[in-house]
């Protein structure tokens, strides 16, 4: 009997500090208890932790989510400091992937907090593992295609997502609800011509924090239960300009998402086993026979200059640095082109 009122204490003595920690969050009349109930048994998945998604994964576990899916498939440089939120020096002396750091970090805020990470590509397959009982799915990449894998996704499953990004001083955020608001495809139905990134012309911190505010508002609004319309926002924060429009009658009867006869296309073009980074002059390239007994043994052979960890190992090789990850993936700088890339590895595996 006593063990049963000790843990009823204990239950009770625990919610009160959960409502304590949650307060001021709790007293903003359009979440309050109800809402945060439903915000602390959520799921949600974050495809990208740049940027963007430490941003945004910071936000969402002070907030009290449950359970936090985080992909990524780069590591912590040095360059990623001035506006990823999650990272220190530490994480590159160690070459720790974004996603390793990411956890360790948020564990520190959230003890509680139940996080799954995957040091991967994401396509299709990879979603339909890691997001299919998410919540809400929120875009954190700097990829055109990733997002429209994500799209397809979401919409095949009835899953909220919401994309957001920022170049130079200026940022982007909108929201996407299938059954409720078309899709990025009709938002967006041809992919721009890539030639702008943050490594070619920059990007500041608060462009960054207005696209993940506004992300993780609306995320917010999904995850307690709050109805509200969906609108695409724009603003440069440099220049002090702001514009929010609605987007219902943008959707194409004939979208491949979201029309009268969807296909989802782009699910089943989003493996790829070469591809190149967005402004990075570095190349993908996933061979699953290169795993990491393989790649020891090519270094080993070649007497190759290299560091290594348990998530990789960093080699030189004909004056390129090359990223090996345990799972038969590589990243390998300083290359132009997928046609350089695609003869780089020629040349190094024959």
């Amino acid at each position: 009997m006593l063990s049963i009122y000790n843990r009823v204490k204990e239950i009770r003595e625990r919610l009160i500090k959960m409502n304590e920690r949650y307060s001021r969050q709790i007293l903003f009349d359009k979440i309050g208890e109800q809402g945060q109930e439903r915000i602390e048994q959520a799921s949600v998945t974050i495809v990208g932790m740049g940027a963007l998604g430490t941003h945004v994964a910071e936000q969402l576990t002070r907030s009290g989510i449950q359970r936090l899916n985080i992909i990524d498939r780069d590591y912590v440089e040095s360059s990623n400091l001035q506006r990823q939120t999650l990272f220190v020096e530490k994480d590159i002396k160690e070459m720790l992937p974004k996603v390793v750091a990411a956890e360790r970090h948020l564990k520190k805020i959230r003890e509680d907090i139940q996080i799954k990470t995957y040091i991967a590509q994401c396509d299709a397959k990879l979603l339909q593992e890691v997001a299919s009982y998410s919540d809400i799915i929120i875009d954190a990449t700097d990829n055109f295609n990733t997002r429209l894998v994500i799209n397809d996704f979401a919409f095949k499953m009835n899953i909220p997502w919401i994309y957001g990004a920022c170049l130079e001083s200026t940022y982007v955020q909108a929201t996407f609800i299938p059954g409720e608001t078309p899709c990025f495809d009709c938002v967006l139905p041809q992919l721009p011509v890539i030639n702008r990134t943050c490594d070619t012309v920059g990007v500041i911190n608060p462009a960054v924090t207005m696209a993940t505010s506004l992300q993780v508002v609306d995320a917010l609004k999904i995850l307690s239960g709050y109805k509200f319309t969906p609108k695409i926002t724009y603003g440069d924060v440099w220049d002090g300009e702001h514009q929010t429009f609605g987007f219902e009658q943008m959707r194409r009867n004939d979208c491949e998402t979201c029309g009268e006869h969807p296909t989802y296309s782009k699910l089943a073009a989003s493996d790829q086993q070469i591809t190149e980074l967005c402004g990075r002059h570095t190349v993908q390239y996933i061979n699953e026979k290169l795993n990491r007994p393989a790649i020891e043994k090519f270094v080993a052979q070649n007497g190759l200059l290299h560091r290594s960890n348990a998530y990789m190992i960093q080699y030189l090789y004909d004056d390129h640095r090359v990223v090996a990850f345990s799972n038969g993936r590589l990243l390998i700088h300083d290359i132009e082109s997928v046609e350089e890339g695609r003869q780089f590895v020629e040349n190094m595996f024959g």
